[in-house]
């Protein structure tokens, strides 16, 4: 089975984002296939025997066959650039162009992690630090379960 999402895009990696999005929304239930992504967005919509207070799938992207890492500067007095591997979809819109939130779990010490192994993905939490991207340059998604991230 193809990689391609129920419409037929292009981009599959955007197809899957665009449905986390969607289910963190609320919008809609999916009738897809069950993959981790899928089941994903099952647990996030209460379609499973999962805790009803998911609001988040974490994802992990590639790009060239490498784990994509996002930067950003949190608001405090030293301006501090913070790393992450792990990510809240905040929006996509038609052209495959995301908004993407950095996550990271408060109890990490290590500012720029250089493997996404050196972040625990238990208590993963939302930064406000949000990134764009092409979502056309990546070839690969991983979902974490879905979580309270909020």
């Amino acid at each position: 089975m193809s990689c391609r999402g129920k419409d037929n895009t292009e981009n599959c990696v955007c197809d899957i984002l665009r449905q986390i999005v969607e289910a963190q929304n609320d919008i809609v239930d999916d009738d897809c296939c069950d993959i981790s992504c899928e089941q994903s967005i099952q647990d996030l919509m209460g379609d499973t025997t999962s805790p009803t207070n998911l609001d988040t799938v974490p994802v992990l992207l590639y790009c060239d066959c490498k784990p994509f890492k996002g930067f950003g500067v949190r608001n405090d007095q030293n301006r501090t650039v913070l790393g992450s591997f792990y990510f809240r979809v905040k929006s996509v819109d038609d052209d495959c162009c995301a908004v993407l939130e950095l996550l990271r779990d408060p109890a990490c010490t290590r500012q720029n992690p250089s493997d996404p192994t050196e972040q625990k993905t238990a208590n993963l939490r939302t930064t406000g630090i949000c990134i764009n991207v092409d979502l056309k340059c990546f070839c690969h998604v991983t979902c974490l379960p879905a979580t309270d991230a909020l």
